[in-house]
C-alpha cells in the first residue's frame, strides 16, 4: 500500500539530478479550504513554502495548484504532461499539503488492514461520497501513476504531508490532517483505483517514500515561527534550501536527508511525530536526492560549509506569551504569532501547541521558563542548520511519573560535547563534558526516571570542535541560568560548524 501512515512522503531519486541531461519537474498541490470539512491554517503556507525552496532549487518546470483550484483532473493532467514530457533519468517531484484519510478497500484482500489511503481534495463531500469521489486519490490511483514513470526510468519524488490514522495522548489543542473516515463501500472511481491495486510498493526500483509519523500518530499542525505548520513539509522545505547538504558538496543524498528530517520533525514538532522511510534502506550507498544547483552556495573542493549567525536567520530573541491571572510580566517579551500561555492562577505554563510544559510555575519562576524558551528557541534554529542525533528510549509521546527511560546520544565525529538538561522550571542541569577527542565515545544514560516537576524538558547535546571550556564552567556552576547560557553560546559557538541536537520529553502524573 503505497500510502500507509502517509503524512509527508517523499521518493527520492537514485541518479544525480545535476547530470547535464536530467530535467526536474515539480507539481505542487496545497489545501486549506474545505467546504465540507475542518479547514486547516498551515497546508497551503507549507505547499508554497516547498514550492519556493523547489523553484530556488533549480526545477525546471513547476505546476502549482492551491485551495479550490486543487481538481483531481486537472492534478492528472499536469501529472501527464510531466511524464510525457520526460526521459530516462529525470525525476518528477508530487507534493501534497491537505488532509487526508480512508475509506473500505476497493479490491477485496488488497489492504492487510482492509482499508485504502487517499487524498482528499475540496471538491470531497463525504456525505455524498458516491457523489463526489472524483474528487479524492487512493493510494491504489497514485501506484498506477508512479508506476507510469517508473516504465519510461523517470524517478519519483512524492512529498504528501497528510495523515490516515493515529492518536496523542498530549494535551495538543491544534489541528491534525486527518479527516474523518468513509464509513461505506464506494465503488472505485477510477480504472486505477482497480489496476493500481496489483502493484505493490515492493516493485519500484525509482519510488521511495518517507512518511511525517508512524501509522499509530497522526500528523499535527504545530506552532512554528509563531504559524501553523506541517513540521516535515517545513523540514523538507529547509532541506532542499540546503541545510541537509552536510558535506557542502552540492547534492543532498539520501543518508543526508534522513537524518535531517527526522532531527528537525522531533525538534519542530515537539517530538510528537516521527518519519518514516519506506524502504528502510537506501538502494545505493550514493542514492541522491537533489542537487543544489541554485539553492545554496556550493563550496569549493576543500572549503568547509559555512553556517549562519542566528541574528543572520532573522531570530530576535523574545518570546510571544500571554500572560493570565497576574501582573508580572517577564522580560524578552514581544514576539509575533500564536504565543505561549501562562497562567499564573493555576501556575501552568502552555507552549503555543497547546502543551501543558510547566506546573506550578509562580511569578518567582516565570523569568526562568521564559529564558528556557528563547534559548530552545535559539538552539531550534541552530539545529535547523546542523542537527545531531539523540533518542529515548521507549519512544513515547509522554512520559507519566514512575516510567523507565533510557537516553542516547551517539558518537559525532566532533572533537568536544556538552549534554545538559533544561528542566520544565527553567532550570539548567549539566549532565556531562566531553572533551579533546573524548566526543567520540557515545553518550548514554540508562534506567532515567520520571520524577515531578512533571511538565517539558528538553535534553540537549551539542557537539563542536570549538573550545568548550567556558560553556562547560558555566554549566558546572550552581548559578548558571538559561539566559547566561544563551549569552556563552552566541559568543563562542553561533555560525561555528557546531552541532544541535534536541530531546524533548513531556511528562505527566501516572495516571
Amino acid at each position: 500500500m503505497m500510502l500507509r501512515g502517509l503524512s509527508l512522503a517523499l521518493l527520492l531519486s537514485a541518479a544525480p539530478l545535476s547530470a547535464a541531461s536530467a530535467k526536474t519537474y515539480a507539481l505542487v498541490v496545497g489545501v486549506d479550504a474545505y467546504p465540507y470539512e475542518v479547514s486547516l491554517d498551515g497546508a497551503v503556507k507549507d505547499a508554497k513554502d516547498v514550492e519556493g525552496a523547489l523553484r530556488r532549487a533549480g526545477v525546471d518546470q513547476m505546476t502549482a495548484f492551491f485551495d479550490a483550484a486543487a481538481r483531481k483532473d486537472d492534478i492528472r493532467a499536469a501529472w501527464n504532461g510531466f511524464v510525457d514530457g520526460a526521459s530516462q533519468g529525470d525525476t518528477i517531484i508530487f507534493t501534497y499539503a491537505g488532509h487526508g484519510a480512508q475509506m473500505p478497500e476497493l479490491v477485496a484482500g488488497d489492504e492487510a488492514d482492509r482499508l485504502d489511503e487517499f487524498l482528499q481534495l475540496p471538491g470531497f463531500d463525504r456525505s455524498r461520497a458516491a457523489e463526489t469521489d472524483h474528487e479524492i486519490i487512493v493510494d491504489n490511483e497514485l501506484n498506477a501513476w508512479f508506476s507510469e514513470a517508473e516504465t519510461k526510468g523517470v524517478q519519483v519524488l512524492f512529498v504528501s504531508d497528510s495523515c490516515h490514522s493515529g492518536g496523542m495522548s498530549r494535551s495538543f489543542s491544534g489541528k491534525t490532517r486527518l479527516a474523518h473516515a468513509v464509513k461505506v463501500k464506494l465503488p472505485p472511481p477510477s480504472d486505477e483505483a482497480v489496476s493500481g491495486a496489483a502493484v505493490k510498493e515492493a516493485q519500484f526500483r525509482k519510488v521511495t517514500v518517507l512518511a511525517a509519523s508512524l501509522e499509530s500518530q497522526p500528523s499535527p499542525e504545530v506552532i512554528i515561527g509563531g504559524e501553523a505548520r506541517g513540521a516535515l513539509s517545513w523540514s523538507f522545505a529547509r532541506a532542499v534550501e540546503g541545510s541537509a547538504d552536510r558535506d557542502g558538496d552540492g547534492k543532498i543524498s539520501r543518508v543526508e536527508l534522513e537524518d535531517y528530517v527526522f532531527a528537525n520533525v522531533k525538534h519542530q514538532s515537539e517530538a510528537l511525530q516521527v518519519p518514516n522511510f519506506t524502504p528502510q534502506l537506501p538502494r545505493s550507498e550514493d542514492e541522491v536526492v537533489l542537487p543544489l544547483t541554485r539553492s545554496a552556495a556550493v563550496a569549493e573542493p576543500g572549503v568547509k560549509k559555512t553556517y549562519k549567525s542566528i541574528r543572520e536567520t532573522g531570530w530576535d530573541g523574545k518570546l510571544a506569551l500571554s500572560v493570565e491571572a497576574s501582573d508580572v510580566v517577564p522580560e524578552n517579551i514581544g514576539g509575533k504569532g500564536v504565543p505561549y500561555r501562562w497562567d499564573a492562577a493555576s501556575g501552568i505554563f502552555y507552549t503555543p501547541n497547546g502543551d501543558v510544559a510547566g506546573e506550578h510555575i509562580d511569578a518567582g519562576m516565570i523569568q526562568s521558563v521564559v529564558d528556557k524558551f528563547i534559548l530552545l528557541d535559539f538552539l531550534k534554529v541552530m539545529a535547523s542548520q546542523n542537527p545531531g542525533a539523540v533518542s529515548l528510549t521507549p519512544q513515547k509521546d509522554i512520559y507519566a511519573g514512575g516510567d523507565k527511560i533510557s537516553f542516547d546520544a551517539p558518537a559525532s565525529g566532533y572533537r568536544n560535547m556538552v549534554v545538559f538538561n533544561l528542566a520544565n522550571t527553567g532550570q539548567v542541569q549539566l549532565l556531562d563534558v566531553q572533551s579533546e577527542g573524548t566526543a567520540s565515545v557515545e553518550f548514554k544514560l540508562a534506567e532515567l526516571q520520571v520524577v515531578e516537576p512533571f511538565g517539558a524538558d528538553h535534553l540537549i547535546v551539542i557537539s563542536t570542535n570549538e573550545p568548550i571550556d567556558a560553556i562547560g564552567a558555566a554549566l558546572a556552576s550552581k548559578s548558571v541560568d538559561a539566559a547566561t547560557l544563551l549569552q556563552l553560546l552566541s559568543t563562542r559557538i553561533d555560525g561555528t560548524d557546531t552541532s544541535v541536537a534536541i530531546q524533548p520529553l513531556y511528562t505527566r502524573e501516572k495516571l
